[in-house]
This record gives C-alpha cells, structure tokens and sequence, in this order.
C-alpha cells in the first residue's frame, strides 16, 4: 500500500492533563502530519461528565472528537480510553499508545497497591495528590526540574477539571485492562514509551518502541523525537491496514 501524503493524527492526554500538554510539540511535527489535540470531557472547556459515567457515555461524548479517519494517539490513561473505546465508536486509521501498556497498574511498574494509595490519598488532599503527580510523572526525564517546571507552566497552579472528573479518572486507571483488546486488537496499534518512564515497568517497555532518553512525559523533554516518532508510527499503522 504506498504511504499517504498526509496523515492526521488526534492526540489525547492523561489524567489530571489537558490537551495543554501537547503545546511543545506544534512546531516540530513533519509537513506530512496534521496533529490536533483535544481534551477529555471535563477538563478545559469541555463539559464534565454524569457521576459515575460509563464508557458508553464517554464513547458519546468523544464521537465527534475521535473520526474514524485518523490516527487516535493516547497518552497514558487516554491511552487506556481510547483503547476501550475502539469497542464503543467506529474504528481508526490506527492507535499509537505512548507511556501505557494494557494496564496502568503492573508488578514491575506502577502496583496495585500503589495505585490504592494513591488513590486514598486523592480522597483526603486533592489538589495536593494531583500537584504530587505531576511532580512524580516527570521524574524519569533528563532533567526532571525543568520538566516540571514545564509542565506547571503548561497547566497552572491547579488542574483544569474538577474532583468528581479526576476521581473518574482515577477509577478507570484502577479498573481499565485492554489486555483482550489489545491481544485481538481491531485496527493496527504501535506502542510507544520512554526509556525512562517511571510509571511503565520493564515487561511492557519490552514490547514497544522506546524513546531515548525520555521519561513519561516525552512532550516536554524530547518534543521534535517524539513528533517525529509518533509521524512514523502513524504511517507504519496506515501501512499495515488490510
């Protein structure tokens, strides 16, 4: 199948991150690339959604945001939503998966245990939890305090959607497993991490491309690398099509 001349990717990010994150890399991407960051309902301006949501709510409110012509890029938890959502909308061109496996929780990375720790602690300091968060996600970069830096500079003193989205979100990090899916995967998938990603463990690393020197948030330390890997990985997706 020879290559398009232009690819179109839409890129989504992860929890207590809006679309924000991907600023870094707006001028780095290929002639080839059209990239379009959109945000989860609930951060930014997008409205929130019901309590206790389901995937099938989620599924109708990103309809419009995730068309079937394009390359769905999910960081993170988006990785996992937009995985669980290829039972839920039509399928895309392909999805790259970058700083998530099947799971967000393993037993070399992030554990379950950790996870519920995390969580409990969400529940008594929100706004502390997530400003330890993004401190923790930067950690695996090359120099993870101007990293941060970045990112508090990208998302403000405080994050951009409300209590009840992010205890979703953490919800759906705790009980999201595509390891199905992905077994039997619809549409070509390429996975995408950082060498140095302290949130992925070593066996789902093993199964994906990795990123030199980078941690989780590759945006931010490497953003024409990554541009420049998630264009090839979007058209080695094409490529593998039937």
């Amino acid at each position: 199948m020879p290559r398009p001349s232009s690819q179109r990717l839409v890129l989504l990010s992860g929890w207590g991150i809006d679309q924000r994150i991907w600023q870094p890399l707006e001028g780095s991407w290929p002639a080839s690339v059209e990239a379009h960051a959109v945000d989860w309902p609930g951060y930014g301006d997008a409205p929130a959604l019901p309590d206790n949501a389901t995937l099938d709510q989620l599924a109708s409110t990103m309809a419009r945001q995730l068309p079937s012509d394009a390359i769905w890029v999910g960081w993170s938890l988006g990785g996992l939503l937009a995985t669980a959502l290829l039972d839920h909308l039509p399928l895309p061109r392909g999805l790259i998966l970058l700083g998530v496996g099947e799971r967000f929780y393993s037993d070399d990375g992030v554990t379950s245990s950790e996870l519920a720790s995390f969580r409990h602690a969400f529940a008594r300091d929100p706004h502390a939890t997530w400003r330890h968060f993004l401190r923790w996600q930067t950690q695996g970069e090359p120099n993870a305090r101007q990293a941060h830096r970045q990112l508090r500079a990208l998302q403000g003193d405080t994050p951009s959607a409300n209590r009840s989205t992010l205890a979703q979100g953490l919800d759906w990090l705790a009980t999201i497993d595509n390891s199905q899916r992905l077994r039997n995967a619809p549409c070509p998938v390429k996975r995408l991490i950082g060498e140095h990603d302290p949130l992925v463990g070593t066996s789902v690393r093993n199964e994906a491309e990795t990123l030199a020197k980078a941690g989780h948030c590759p945006m931010l330390s490497q953003p024409v690398q990554l541009a420049d890997a998630l264009a090839a990985q979007a058209f080695l997706a094409v490529e593998e099509q039937p």
